[in-house]
C-alpha cells in the first residue's frame, strides 16, 4: 500500500519516532552495562510504547507487531522476570536496525515490510517469565498475557512502586468478564478484604478488594440502580442496592458504566463513608449499601471518573476536584507553559544564510568604499552596519547549529557490536556531547568517525589475555571527545591499546610498494604514523569483515581535507594512540587569506595557512629534483603558485622576490610562492558555474571587497592534479 509521505501527521510521527529510536540506540547499550537501572528500563519501555502507539494510529500492523512484542519482554524485565542477557540484547537491536528500515521505507512512501519470521519467533521466545514455555500463537492457546490475567492486576516494578504503562480496552474488558461470578471470594470472605475495607473506608483512596467489589456489584450481581443515587440523600443509598437488575442494566448500558454512575459509586463509597466489601453478596445487596447514619456534613466535590488502566494498578486513586469546583474557591486556573520551539525546514534556514552572506559580501564592499570616502558620518554608520551584520551572521550559523552528540550517540552500539565479533572488551567514554557545529559538518563527520573508532577498537585495543600479561585492565578503555577552539571544532579519538610501533609501519610501507627503503628510512615517527592514511596501507596480515584490505582510513583523510580540515596522529608504543582531527565550525562562510598570483586575486582557506615569511633563496635547495625550504631545520617542499595559475608562465621561472605561504595539505607541511598578499577576508562560498565544476583545484569562487571575483583554492586536489 503507497503511503503520502507528505502527510502532516506522518511526518510528525517520523520526526518524534525518529529521535526515540536515536535515543533508544544509546540506552538499549547503556542497559547492558547497568541492567538494575529501572529508570533506564522504564524509559526504554516508554519508547518503544510510544512508538507503537503511533504506529497503530497510523494502521502501521507491520510496525506495531515488532514494537509491541519488545515492549513485552521489557514489561517483563521491570517486573523482574526476565534478566538481561547478551543474546536478548542483541535480538533487541536488532529490532531497532528493522524499525530503522521500515522508517525508512515510510520516509520513501511505501508499507514498511514485515520483520523477519526468525526474529519474531526469537521475540516470541523471550516474551514469557524465564523457566515458562511460550506458547504457540497457531495453536489456539490464550497468549501469556491474558491466559495469566485472570482477575489480577499486573504485578508490580521490582523496587516496589506501581509498574507503568496502559492497558487497552480489550484488556480491560477481559479483567471484567473474568471477574468471580460468586462475589464472595477473596474480596468479600476473605480477612485481607475486610482489613483492606476497613482501613480504607474513611480515606482517600480504595484498594483492589473495594475496586472489584464495586464491579461484582455494578456489573456481576446486576443489582446496582445508579440513577436512583441523588447526592445528599442518605436514604437512596439503600434504595440503590435494593433495584432491579432490569433497572441496573439500563442504566450501566452493559459493560460500560457512566460518568453518573461512576461518580455516585464513589460518592457512595467515600461520601458516606459505609461500603463494606466483604458485606457484598447476593444475598446481602441492601445490606451493603444501607448507611448506618444520615449524612449531616455536606457532599465533597464529585470526582472525576478515572481512565480504564486504573483497573490495572494495585491502588487506583480518585481524580482531584473539578475545575468549578476549584473556581468557587477563588484558586486560578493552571496555565500552560507557552510553546518555546518551532520546527522549521532546512532549506529556509540555507536560504537565510544565503541571505546572510549575501549580506557580507555587501558589508565587505562598503568596507572598502569607508576607506576612500573620508566620512566621518558614513564611516559611523558602515561601522554600525557591520556590527549588526556579524550578529546577525552569529545568530543565522546558531540556528544551524546541532550538538554533536547526534552523531555521537550511534558509537556506543558501534563498539559494543564490533567488541562482541572480535571477543574483546571494550569500554567508550564520549565528552563534549553539547559541543555545537553546522549540521551539514554533523553529517559528513559520520562516517570519518566510524572509520576511526572502528579502527581504535580493531587496530588499537588488545585482546583481554593479552592486556591482562601487559599489566593492564582486561577492559580496553575509547575516548571520543569534542571540543570548541576558536572557530574550529577539535574532535579527539583516544585509545589504550597497544600503539603503533614506527618501524612496522615502515616495513610494511616498502613491502606494499609504496616507497623505497631509502624514503621509507627518512620518515620521523610522525610522518611514519600517518602512513596509515595511505590507499592500500594496511598492518593486517588477514583480511576480515572488519578491515585488512587497506580501505577506509584514506577516505577518512579525502573526507577530512574536504571539509577543510586536517588530520593528525600521535602514539606511544605500548600506551595507546590519538586521532586529532580539527574541522572549521561552518563551511557557508569561510574565513580566508586573499593572496595575488601575477594580476589575479585568490582566497586561500585559512584553517590550512600555519605561517607565511618572506621568500630568501638562500634557504632553498633540491632534492630528488623538487626545490625545498629549510623552516626550522625542517625541509619543506616549495611550489610556485604562478607555475599552476597563470596562462603562459614559464615553468623554470624562478622569482628573487615573494611570500611563502606555509600551509598543510593532508598530512604534510608545503610551501606556496605567491606574488602579494591582501589580507585575511571572510568570504561567502558561491559555487561554480557548470563550465567549471569539477575543475581540480578550485572549491568555488566569492566577490571580494572591491567588487572582484576571487577563486577559491582547493590546495590538496591542486596539489594533487601539478605537482
Amino acid at each position: 500500500m503507497a503511503i503520502d509521505p507528505d502527510d502532516e501527521i506522518l511526518q510528525d510521527f517520523l520526526v518524534e519516532a525518529g529521535e526515540i529510536l536515536e535515543q533508544l540506540n544509546e540506552q538499549l547499550v547503556d542497559l547492558e552495562q547497568t541492567p538494575d537501572d529501572l529508570d533506564l528500563l522504564n524509559a526504554i519501555f516508554r519508547g518503544f510504547h510510544t512508538v507503537k502507539g503511533g504506529a497503530g494510529f497510523l494502521g502501521l500492523d507491520n510496525l506495531v507487531e515488532v514494537c509491541h512484542k519488545s515492549e513485552d519482554i521489557f514489561n517483563l524485565m521491570r517486573n523482574g522476570e526476565r534478566s538481561i542477557e547478551p543474546e536478548l540484547m542483541d535480538a533487541i537491536l536488532q529490532v531497532l536496525d528493522v524499525v530503522n528500515a521500515q522508517f525508512d521505507e515510510l520516509r520513501g512512501g511505501q508499507e514498511p515490510s514485515p520483520a523477519p519470521p526468525d526474529l519474531l519467533a526469537t521475540l516470541a521466545r523471550y516474551a514469557v517469565p524465564e523457566g515458562e514455555a511460550p506458547t504457540d500463537g497457531e495453536g489456539g492457546e490464550a497468549a501469556p498475557a491474558e491466559a495469566a490475567a485472570g482477575a489480577e492486576a499486573p504485578p508490580a516494578a521490582p523496587d516496589g512502586t506501581e509498574a507503568e504503562g496502559d492497558i487497552t480496552d480489550a484488556e480491560f474488558e477481559a479483567l471484567l468478564e473474568a471477574m468471580p461470578e460468586s462475589g464472595s471470594g477473596a474480596v468479600a470472605g476473605s480477612p485481607e478484604g475486610n482489613a483492606a475495607a476497613e482501613a480504607g473506608a474513611g480515606g482517600d483512596e480504595i484498594t483492589d478488594e473495594e475496586f472489584e467489589a464495586l464491579l461484582d456489584q455494578l456489573h456481576g450481581k446486576g443489582q446496582f440502580k445508579p440513577e436512583a443515587v441523588k447526592p445528599g440523600a442518605a436514604s437512596s443509598d439503600a434504595e440503590t442496592a435494593g433495584g432491579t437488575g432490569e433497572a441496573a442494566g439500563e442504566g450501566s448500558g452493559g459493560d460500560e458504566i457512566t460518568d453518573e454512575e461512576f461518580e455516585a459509586l464513589l460518592d457512595q463509597l467515600h461520601g458516606k463513608g459505609q461500603f463494606k466489601p466483604e458485606v457484598v453478596k447476593p444475598a446481602d445487596a441492601e445490606k451493603a449499601a444501607e448507611p448506618q447514619q444520615p449524612a449531616s456534613k455536606p457532599e465533597p466535590a464529585p470526582k472525576a471518573k478515572p481512565e480504564p488502566k486504573a483497573a490495572s494498578k494495585s491502588k487506583p486513586k480518585p481524580a482531584g476536584k473539578k475545575p468549578d469546583a476549584a473556581a468557587g474557591k477563588g484558586a486560578a486556573p493552571h496555565k500552560a507553559p507557552a510553546e518555546t520551539t518551532v520546527r522549521v525546514d532546512t532549506r529556509r534556514l540555507d536560504d537565510i544564510m544565503n541571505l546572510v552572506g549575501e549580506l557580507v559580501l555587501v558589508r565587505n564592499r562598503l568596507a572598502t568604499l569607508r576607506a576612500s570616502m573620508h566620512d566621518e558620518q558614513i564611516s559611523k554608520a558602515i561601522g554600525n552596519l557591520d556590527l549588526v551584520t556579524s550578529d546577525l551572521q552569529d545568530a543565522v550559523m546558531k540556528t544551524r547549529m546541532q550538538p554533536i552528540k547526534k552523531v555521537f550517540g550511534r558509537f556506543p552500539r558501534v563498539v559494543r557490536d564490533l567488541s562482541r565479533s572480535l571477543n574483546k572488551e571494550v569500554r567508550l567514554e564520549l565528552r563534549g556531547e553539547d559541543t555545537d557545529l553546522d549540521k551539514n559538518l554533523v553529517e559528513a563527520l559520520a562516517d570519518p568517525l566510524v572509520h576511526l573508532v572502528r579502527n581504535a577498537v580493531d587496530h588499537g585495543i588488545e585482546p583481554p589475555d593479552e592486556r591482562e600479561k601487559a599489566g593492564k585492565p582486561r577492559e580496553g578503555h575509547v575516548i571520543l571527545a569534542a571540543a570548541q577552539e576558536g572557530d574550529h571544532i577539535l574532535l579527539t579519538i583516544q585509545d589504550d591499546g597497544k600503539g603503533m610501533d614506527p618501524e612496522v609501519l615502515r616495513k610494511k610501507a616498502v613491502e606494499k610498494g609504496l616507497m623505497d627503503e631509502e624514503a621509507a628510512r627518512r620518515l620521523s615517527d610522525k610522518d611514519a604514523y600517518n602512513l596509515i592514511f595511505m590507499p592500500g596501507f594496511s598492518t593486517k596480515t588477514e583480511i576480515s569483515d572488519v578491515s585488512g584490505r587497506g580501505v577506509g582510513m584514506d577516505v577518512v583523510k579525502t573526507s577530512i581535507a574536504q571539509l577543510n580540515g586536517t588530520v593528525e596522529i600521535d602514539s606511544e608504543l605500548g600506551k595507546g594512540s590519538v586521532i586529532s582531527i580539527k574541522v572549521p565550525l561552518t563551511l557557508a562562510i569561510m574565513p580566508t587569506l586573499m593572496i595575488i598570483v601575477g594580476d589575479q586575486r585568490f582566497a586561500v582557506p585559512l584553517t590550512s595557512v600555519n605561517e607565511i615569511f618572506d621568500l630568501d633563496l638562500s634557504r632553498t635547495n633540491t632534492v630528488d629534483d623538487q626545490e625545498v625550504i629549510v623552516v626550522r631545520e625542517k625541509a619543506l617542499p616549495l611550489f610556485y603558485l604562478r607555475h599552476w595559475l597563470v596562462r603562459g608562465a614559464d615553468p623554470n621561472e624562478r622569482v628573487e622576490q615573494g611570500h611563502v605561504v606555509v600551509a598543510t595539505v593532508g598530512n604534510q607541511q608545503v610551501g606556496l610562492v605567491v606574488d602579494g598578499l591582501v589580507g585575511q577576508e571572510e568570504v561567502v562560498i558561491k559555487p561554480l558555474g557548470a563550465g567549471l565544476r569539477g575543475l581540480p583545484g578550485f572549491s568555488g569562487a566569492t566577490i571580494t571587497g572591491d567588487g572582484g571575483i576571487a577563486l577559491i583554492l582547493d590546495l590538496p586536489s591542486l596539489i594533487k592534479a601539478h605537482a
